[in-house]
């Protein structure tokens, strides 16, 4: 579905309405370095050394009258060995044997391959879900001792420029992978420019994309070579209270390791991020959030006071000024659900790509505010299938009202290809149900 209300986000003369902070010109990055030295950087874990087993302990004197007669010093004879006990010795080897195998299967098929792919997705992977920091923490810089080894810079080159884009990411697990915004890599991914991760102490590291979601704005980046990962904690944003304090990491205008802080704003909020196509237009269910957000933030992650991430940092409102060239912060900021990033993130890895749900049909707004009018249905699709007709206004989905195209567009992107919905619509004053199962689209 393509909407005509609002447009996709295109470089303009004049910034749109909503601007996603990437593509800052950042400070030239330092002088690439020579690789660090085990033990700092981003890598797969650390190889451990071979245990060291115990040596053979030396025979041991037996007791005085403990299994023999004979008197203190003497070594007992050790006793024939029964026929019986070698086959029984010789099958469990080769169950062991067996089993070892199927494990080390298992293990390989969870290990990222050289591209940075993984079987299993994010069950194959190692995240980490524990909150760093008690429930009552109210610590803005124990929040950022935590968050920041987890939080890096990326510099995106295109057009033939180093640097051409920065923006942010996080690390999402110990096997390298790293989470951003689509916008942030798409020019440098097609172009097949450089894209190099900066972590917090400098080292910088080549990476590749995994997959990107237009959609979503979503991307997965891998770092093969890095020594190690300090992996974010993820938590979830459907327990985020209006008012709730959040921290925003990233390197805004290429500050890195920058920090800032402020609360919730407002939930589910639908907002268009932008799009590298004329064909697809990102929408989110967006976090809303007064922490500073300016271009360069873009990927980076918004936290929570526990020190887990519950959301992507991705777009910010502008007024049409600007600041330095750019549009900058004035205190309405938009990340994507940490929810929405696992399953993104998890379809990437499997597949290389992200998957959303449809309809089938398209929708646009006529400014009333009384919900989204279909103006056309495709044949054979989810819509056509359940009833849904053109002229027809959709007024909810589930239990979510909506007002519009945008809101129409974000409630069904937040769900799951083959998840069945129940559009309320209003046909020429009557209203009806109508029941949908999403159909899926890649992007």
């Amino acid at each position: 579905m393509t909407p005509d209300d609002p447009q996709p986000l295109e470089p303009t003369t004049t910034p749109p309405s909503w601007v996603p902070p990437q593509q800052s010109v950042a400070p030239q990055p330092p002088a690439p370095q020579p690789p660090a030295p085990p033990g700092s950087g981003y890598p797969p874990p650390a190889q451990q050394p071979y245990p060291v087993y115990p040596p053979p302990r030396h025979a041991a004197t037996p007791v005085a009258g403990r299994g023999t007669d004979q008197g203190a010093g003497h070594v007992a004879s050790r006793g024939r060995v029964p026929g019986w006990v070698w086959p029984v010795v010789c099958v469990l080897a080769l169950l062991v044997g067996l089993v070892g195998g199927a494990v080390g299967g298992l293990v390989r098929d969870q290990i990222a391959e050289s591209d940075g792919s993984v079987r299993n997705g994010l069950a194959g992977v190692d995240t980490v879900t524990k909150p760093p920091l008690p429930a009552d923490n109210g610590s803005i810089a124990s929040v950022a001792e935590q968050m920041l080894p987890s939080t890096v810079q990326i510099s995106a080159e295109f057009e033939g420029q180093r640097g051409g884009a920065t923006g942010s990411g996080f690390v999402l697990d110990k096997q390298g992978h790293v989470v951003t915004n689509n916008h942030v890599v798409a020019d440098a991914d097609q172009e097949e420019g450089l894209i190099e991760i900066v972590d917090q102490d400098g080292n910088r590291y080549r990476a590749t994309v995994v997959g990107r979601s237009e959609v979503y704005d979503l991307a997965v980046l891998y770092i093969k070579d890095a020594p190690e990962v300090t992996p974010a904690s993820l938590g979830t944003s459907t327990n985020l209270q209006i008012g709730e304090g959040v921290v925003a990491f990233g390197s805004p205008l290429g500050l890195s390791s920058t920090v800032t802080s402020g609360i919730v704003s407002a939930l589910d909020r639908p907002v268009t991020t932008g799009s590298d196509s004329k064909d697809l237009s990102s929408y989110i269910n967006a976090v809303q959030t007064d922490a500073a957000i300016n271009p360069g933030n873009s990927g980076g992650p918004l936290v929570d006071m526990r020190g887990q991430v519950v959301g992507v940092n991705s777009a910010i409102a502008t007024t049409g000024g600007s600041l330095g060239g750019e549009s900058g912060n004035i205190g309405v900021g938009f990340a994507i659900p940490i929810e929405q990033v696992k399953v993104t993130a998890d379809q990437i890895l499997k597949d290389g790509e992200a998957r959303y749900p449809v309809i089938g049909a398209s929708v646009k707004s006529d400014g009333s505010g009384g919900g989204a009018l279909i103006d056309s249905v495709e044949d054979g699709s989810p819509a056509a299938d359940g009833g849904l007709k053109k002229g027809d206004v959709v007024t909810s989905l589930d239990d979510r009202v909506i007002t519009d195209s945008p809101t129409l567009i974000v409630a069904i992107r937040s769900h799951l290809p083959g998840d069945k919905v129940t559009l309320t619509v209003d046909r020429d004053g009557d209203e009806k149900k109508i029941d949908v199962t999403l159909g899926s689209k890649v992007g």
